[in-house]
């Protein structure tokens, strides 16, 4: 039995789901790969790669990219600088304000959920 230890490090271009701009995002990846060699053919599951014993090569390079992949956050977001300020595109930033406040503007409340709130400004 092989035991493979993987460690990716690097930085992967992803775009910014704020600002569409694109940013590198870094990465380390730390996995582990068992490779099990048996006459019985060739199987995998998800931790096990059990080869036979006529093979001599293991292409690994999907599990690499599933690796790079499944590391990436659900929700990437340029980084803040050191102040704390947020890297993102300005003017972008500056549009979508504009947006969601015309958008507010356009929302209107039901007036039964008014009477509402108000009976529980009365306690």
């Amino acid at each position: 039995m092989l035991e493979l230890l993987i460690h990716i490090t690097g930085q992967v271009e992803v775009h910014c789901d704020r600002c569409l701009g694109l940013f590198q995002l870094p990465r380390d990846i730390r996995e582990t790969i068992y490779v099990k060699i048996s006459n019985t053919g060739v199987a995998k599951s998800d931790d096990i790669i059990v080869l036979s014993d006529k093979e001599h090569e293991l292409d690994i390079s999907q599990m690499l990219y599933e690796f790079i992949v499944l590391s990436l956050p659900y929700q990437c977001i340029h980084p803040v600088d050191k102040e704390g300020n947020s890297t993102c595109d300005p003017d972008m930033i500056k549009q979508l304000d504009i947006h969601s406040g015309a958008r507010e503007k356009k929302r209107k409340t039901d007036p039964r959920w008014d009477q509402l709130k108000q009976l529980m400004n009365t306690k």
